[in-house]
């Protein structure tokens, strides 16, 4: 098979299995624990971890809690600012095209008496700007926008946002889990507040993210309230015994992602250009969603006129692994889609290339199936 859901979930690489298997097997000690060999072992794993986290980023490695991905992470950055600062103010900013643990968890704080201001985007996805600073007002207290949509994308100008919020003193959150290990994220160049992502994205663990926590420039914000109440795990901000297993994967996963990434996107651009130029050849009546210029390398949003992408994906599912849009909103059409003013998201596929692509046998088998389908 040939797996184009990257957007999804990444493949396990192979150096991060080995790490973990270590951790599993024989270094199952409990860095919370004292002492003894094996609790000392994993106390240093864990420091490590978070500094190869930190590196990938380019931030200090005491502002990052480990979390079990970007929507624990997004529910506790935007749950804790509502919490923590109820007496400043109680209205949000966020997007109507962010991912579905940002959007339900701003859905959850409106039934609490929170205000949310849900901003626009233009037609290639890129939010309103000036939307944004228009709806900031003096009980704004934190606004939170995507860095690249997971279904068309499109990259927007976080550090203008950033900008923004940072001369407004209004705190700023990154959902970043589709574009950390795909383009350069400098957190001590691009000053945001908060930050999430999941280790599966850069293929490494399901289940491990982090919580970016940035210095307090702004004079604004200390510690977050625990989502998880119990231990004193993670600077007392996020309670349970650490994965160790996991931990230790999504470190090398940064690592080889650091490592790797100047290549990785040379590879994918190049072979994202020749999948696009070859099947406009074949099918000139494509078009692709979202800004094609300036996006996440190897996410491609594709309109086919003619098909439903619910057959058609299930037609070359023993073949080829794509998705119709986003996993979290499988189940009903794509209110990213809606927002750029498509008339109908029912045409519309989405791929995940990476440099491993045989982009001639997708090209194939995909041609074969338009052909047949019914």
């Amino acid at each position: 098979m040939i797996y184009l859901d990257n957007a999804a979930t990444t493949p396990m690489d192979s150096e991060v299995l080995e790490t973990m298997i270590e951790y599993m097997k024989t270094e199952y000690g409990n860095p919370s624990s004292k002492y003894y060999p094996q609790a000392l072992r994993a106390q240093e794993a864990l420091k490590h971890a978070r500094e190869q986290v930190a590196e990938l980023l380019d931030c200090d490695q005491e502002y990052l809690l480990f979390t079990s991905g970007s929507t624990e992470s997004n529910n506790f950055i935007i749950k804790g600012v509502a919490e923590k600062f109820s007496k400043k103010g109680k209205h949000i900013i966020t997007s109507k095209i962010e991912h579905k643990s940002v959007l339900n968890t701003c859905k959850h704080l409106e039934k609490s008496g929170y205000e949310v201001t849900y901003v626009g985007n233009d037609e290639l996805g890129h939010v309103n700007i000036e939307e944004i600073e228009a709806a900031i007002k003096e009980e704004t207290i934190l606004v939170s926008i995507m860095w690249g949509n997971n279904e068309i994308g499109t990259l927007n100008d976080i550090e203008k946002i950033s900008e923004l919020c940072r001369k407004k003193e209004v705190l700023f959150h990154t959902d970043a889990t589709q574009v950390v290990g795909k383009i350069n994220v400098n957190l001590k160049k691009i000053p945001v507040d908060f930050l999430s992502m999941s280790a599966h994205k850069i293929y490494g663990p399901k289940g491990i993210g982090i919580a970016y926590i940035g210095p307090d420039d702004l004079g604004l914000r200390m510690k977050l309230p625990s989502l998880l109440d119990g231990g004193d795990q993670e600077y007392k901000m996020r309670a349970g015994t650490h994965a160790m297993h996991n931990i230790v994967g999504f470190g090398k996963a940064c690592e080889v992602a650091e490592r790797d990434m100047d290549l990785y996107v040379l590879q994918i651009l190049k072979l994202e250009n020749k999948f696009k130029n070859e099947l406009l050849k074949a099918r000139p009546d494509i078009t692709f969603n979202g800004d094609q210029d300036n996006k996440i390398p190897g996410l491609l949003s594709i309109n086919i006129p003619g098909i439903n992408n619910e057959l058609f994906c299930k037609q070359v599912s023993n073949e080829i692994a794509i998705s119709t849009g986003s996993a979290c909103s499988i189940s009903e059409g794509s209110y990213v889609l809606s927002n750029l003013n498509k008339p109908s998201s029912n045409n519309t596929i989405r791929f995940y290339l990476t440099f491993a692509s045989e982009i001639n046998d997708i090209i194939k088998t995909l041609l074969q199936a338009l052909s047949t389908l019914k």
